[in-house]
């Protein structure tokens, strides 16, 4: 797969993420890990499904133990991390701290060797963030308080936790992406475990099952598989600076569900994060050197 179209893998997955507030609004009332633990299961069993018609499935999902733990870790902690965010911290300011990570994935990544990091794509995802923050804000003033730093951890730690995962996954290039399917089904089971834990159970109606479905298939099914070939073979720093077209795209989707009311801080955003985007899009391709050998081979 080339670079480029890996790197559209990974758009496809923010598109996929975009969805995600819009379902989770469609299965109101039912609890945040048994949703986990029933999106994980129905996306696992999507991919286990489809790799089967391939073939045997042991040899597909035949991994290194430390790629396995690595994805596992970030798709289950990630998201226990966010959920206890909106628990304890106000889930304006949570979602804020939250959406540092494309940020930091741009930070992380220009650690790796033989990538770089060109201006214009970190003026990119800096705009993308200003972006979000109009978003997520509506154009307000925030209230951090201390008695919610606890929450506000919790986000910093999600953000940090998704960041450090897409650029770490990248030592795994030669994993192929449709292992995902075995840490998605691990992490329902863990997901199950916790809402069994520290949840009432919740059954689903008919509408709710549907939503539930989708999510599964695509927020958090196909979606890990793209994110899983864009970070290991696509072009991590514009993916960072493009991450931020998920709160607008989510907002987007929320409106034409009838869930919200139109802004001017709306327009704004999307100035700012679409602008953001073409300038990242745009950064001139840095010269060869010696060790774009080694890039290329993970890119």
């Amino acid at each position: 797969m080339t670079r480029q179209r890996a790197t559209l893998a990974g758009l496809a997955a923010i598109g996929l993420w975009s969805a995600l507030a819009v379902l989770t609004l469609a299965t109101a009332g039912v609890p945040p890990f048994q949703l986990l633990a029933l999106g994980f299961a129905i996306g696992a069993a999507t991919g286990l499904a489809l790799l089967r018609l391939r073939g045997p499935l042991l040899p597909a999902l035949r991994q290194p133990p430390a790629a396995f733990a690595l994805a596992t870790a970030a798709l289950f902690g990630y998201h226990a991390l966010y959920f206890l965010a909106l628990k304890t911290a106000p889930a304006v300011e949570a979602n804020l701290v939250n959406y540092l990570w494309p940020l930091l994935i741009v930070a992380f990544a220009a650690l790796l060797p033989g990538v770089r990091i060109r201006a214009r794509q970190v003026a990119g995802t800096v705009l993308g963030l200003a972006g979000a923050v109009l978003i997520v804000t509506r154009g307000q003033a925030l209230a951090i308080e201390a008695a919610h730093l606890p929450g506000y951890l919790a986000a910093l730690g999600a953000a940090l936790t998704w960041a450090a995962y897409s650029v770490l996954n990248r030592r795994h290039a030669a994993v192929p992406s449709v292992a995902i399917a075995g840490p998605c089904l691990l992490v329902a089971v863990l997901g199950g475990l916790a809402h069994l834990a520290t949840e009432t159970t919740v059954v689903p109606s008919a509408a709710q099952w549907l939503a539930i479905l989708a999510m599964g298939a695509g927020p958090v099914g196909a979606a890990f598989w793209f994110w899983d070939i864009g970070t290991k073979r696509g072009d991590l720093a514009l993916l960072g600076s493009l991450a931020y077209l998920a709160p607008l795209l989510s907002t987007a989707w929320l409106l034409l569900a009838g869930a919200g009311a139109p802004h001017w801080s709306q327009a704004a955003a999307c100035a700012l994060i679409v602008g953001g985007g073409l300038l990242s899009v745009s950064a001139p391709a840095a010269p060869a050197r010696a060790d774009d050998a080694g890039d290329r081979a993970i890119g």
